[in-house]
């Protein structure tokens, strides 16, 4: 079952009445007005929207693009260190009205916006405040580790921010145990990998 957001969306009158965009494209401009954080940026990927309004993900990167065509936004992406991978994309709103309109409403979506694609600053469990996939991906830069921020926070959203039956209660020592937990894999990978060039456990290649 698909997730059901709820928080305010805006929809400007530069966007609403310009002949240009198709009525979807509009509804993904507000859409993305909702998701935006305190930054006017969001970073839902393509798939979030194509599944939310059931649509193919090449549907909604022709949306976008229109979107990006006529000014109203524009794309950044961030890279997987050392490489030229894509690691995240993020979406900012550059029609001028829009902006502060969109950071006025941010107070609002704050207390209302329940969907864990652009999980706001002040989200909270208990006495613990969950974190945003971009605090994470910061932290773990930070650390040059090699922890996906994305799959972390899925990893832990599906938990409820649980570790057992109790709440966590630092998101950060749980991202430098996931740290331990990769490099104890890769050590046990590579020696895996030189018992084999070697013959085995055997020593002599027999078996």
């Amino acid at each position: 079952m698909k997730e059901q957001p709820n928080y305010y969306a805006i929809l400007s009158a530069e966007v609403r009445y310009d002949n240009r965009l198709k009525a979807n494209v509009k509804l993904l401009f507000a859409e993305i007005t909702a998701l935006c954080n305190m930054n006017a940026e969001c970073f839902a990927s393509n798939k979030y929207f194509a599944d939310l309004y059931d649509k193919e993900k090449g549907t909604i990167s022709g949306w976008i693009s229109q979107l990006v065509k006529y000014e109203y936004i524009k794309i950044r992406y961030s890279y997987r260190e050392g490489t030229r991978e894509i690691s995240h994309r993020y979406i900012k709103i550059i029609n001028k009205g829009m902006l502060q309109i969109s950071k006025d409403l941010c107070d609002k979506n704050l207390k209302s916006n329940t969907t864990s694609i652009n999980t706001i600053k002040g989200n909270t469990k208990g006495n613990f405040k969950i974190p945003t996939i971009i605090q994470v991906k910061e932290y773990c830069t930070e650390r040059k580790n090699n922890v996906d921020a994305e799959t972390f926070c899925d990893f832990y959203e599906s938990k409820g921010w649980q570790i057992g039956k109790e709440t966590m209660k630092s998101w950060k020592a749980c991202v430098r145990t996931w740290e331990k937990s990769s490099r104890n894999n890769n050590t046990n990978d590579r020696t895996t990998s030189d018992r084999h060039r070697n013959g085995g456990d055997y020593g002599d290649g027999s078996f």
